[in-house]
């Protein structure tokens, strides 16, 4: 197999750079099957890539990162070309671990905003400003810090603590909330930039993208999946084991199943403030042997001949 440059997001996906979010989704969720660690037994090779991967749609899926990589305002990784006045830094070993820095500090204007209002304050143009009790003796906000946290489906779902380390030494602990969505914004007072001559310090601002599962989706609270079963299991019914968000569970197929049936597990989907949660919907798909068999395919003969059994009836479709 060619090797994929790893500089190419597009590349590392197998899409073109004119792809569509719901192409770029469908190409990542498509190679998260074959190379999710979960799947593939420990394959080291497979693990490697399936990080690759994800960085990649990390970066193309946020409509921002990608304008910003198409137009080389960034590299692959996400972090800053030379060019730029900002530093990033991203935490490849690990990607659900994986986070950006935006160190941008107080601008002049803000410094000599608040030193002008202080210095026309109470007191006159002596109580403030740049002599006696002045400019140095301001108190400054620290800067607001602002990261990125990439963590998996099942953590969003559940909840999870995660520690990063800060570019600059030090960590940060940030606890993810149990259903928390793609997108939201956590809030960590205090943990920003230090404060200037006896100001508070600026909070730090964590921005949490939710990795795609290669077997769960997300539908509002309920938790979605697909659920492979024989034909077999389908007439006859069968007792499968099957994943749960934080387990795996037996689930009972019941006789006479259709592909396409759901069956609803109550309170196994993304957890909510009021402390309940919402539910897994499992949808049935009757898989048939790769290989065609012959005894099957005689049963079937058989049990035709003898019944009259039309799959369409009162379908729209059929009319």
């Amino acid at each position: 197999m060619a090797q994929t440059d790893q500089n190419d997001p597009y590349g590392v996906l197998g899409v073109a750079k004119t792809a569509t979010d719901d192409e770029i989704k469908k190409a990542y969720r498509k190679l998260a099957r074959e190379l999710h660690p979960d799947l593939t037994g420990g394959d080291t090779a497979k693990s490697e890539r399936f990080k690759a991967v994800s960085a990649a749609y990390d970066l193309l899926r946020d409509a921002e990162r990608r304008r910003r990589f198409d137009a080389g305002e960034i590299d692959a990784s996400g972090q800053e070309r030379p060019q730029r006045q900002y530093y990033r830094s991203h935490a490849e070993a690990d990607p659900s671990q994986r986070y950006e820095f935006s160190g941008d500090f107080d601008d002049l204007g803000d410094i000599f905003a608040r030193a002008f209002r202080d210095r026309s304050g109470p007191g006159g143009p002596g109580s403030g400003g740049f002599g006696g009790a002045g400019f140095d003796r301001v108190p400054l906000r620290g800067r607001d810090l602002h990261f990125h946290l990439e963590v998996s489906f099942l953590d969003a779902l559940t909840g999870a603590g995660k520690t990063v380390t800060l570019p600059e030494s030090g960590t940060l602990e940030i606890k993810i909330p149990p259903g928390i969505e793609d997108g939201q914004t956590l809030r960590l007072s205090g943990k920003g930039g230090p404060g200037a001559n006896g100001g508070p310090p600026g909070d730090a601002l964590v921005r949490v993208s939710v990795r795609p599962d290669p077997v769960f989706t997300r539908d509002g609270d309920d938790v979605t999946m697909e659920l492979p079963i024989s034909i077999d299991e389908a007439v006859l019914g069968a007792s499968v084991e099957i994943p749960v968000p934080g387990g795996r569970v037996k689930l009972k197929v019941p006789p006479n199943s259709s592909s396409g049936r759901v069956m609803r597990l109550r309170g196994k989907g993304v957890a909510r403030r009021t402390g309940t949660a919402g539910d897994l919907r499992v949808t049935l798909r009757i898989v048939l042997p790769e290989a065609e068999d012959p005894s099957l395919a005689d049963a079937v003969r058989t049990w035709r001949a003898a019944h009259v059994y039309d799959p369409r009836a009162g379908w729209e479709g059929a009319r």
